[in-house]
């Protein structure tokens, strides 16, 4: 079992920046790849991001591409997604999740945090 759980969301004004925090714990070794999704009212839950545990290249939608990055802390089992330009349609409950390796789909990722809402006022 790997347990996962989300920080860092908030009420921001467009162009702002927030980090958002994922911490990791149990069998944190057999699920390589970090994502992270977001899930607006209404709307399916979207990629984001992803990051593997063994190297520090992430992969990004062509949505946040430029505006979001991501890293880790190995030693602290916890992946960081930083924000930055934000813009009013981001605003979502924002999702990580740990998976056996690197993908854009949700349904490819086994555990799953509880989610942390951003809203970006215009």
């Amino acid at each position: 079992q790997v347990q996962l759980v989300e920080s860092g969301g908030g009420l921001v004004q467009a162009g702002g920046s927030l980090r958002l925090s994922c911490a990791a714990s149990g069998r944190t070794f057999s699920n390589s790849a970090m994502g992270w999704f977001r899930q607006a009212p209404g709307k399916e839950r979207e990629f984001v991001g992803v990051i593997s545990w063994s190297d520090i290249s992430a992969a990004f939608a062509g949505s946040v591409k430029g505006r979001f990055t991501m890293s880790k802390d190995n030693a602290k089992n916890t992946v960081y997604l930083q924000m930055n330009s934000l813009k009013p349609e981001d605003t979502a409950v924002y999702y990580c999740a740990a998976g056996r390796s690197r993908s854009n789909f949700a349904q490819h990722y086994n555990y799953w945090g509880q989610g942390t809402q951003v809203t970006v006022s215009s």
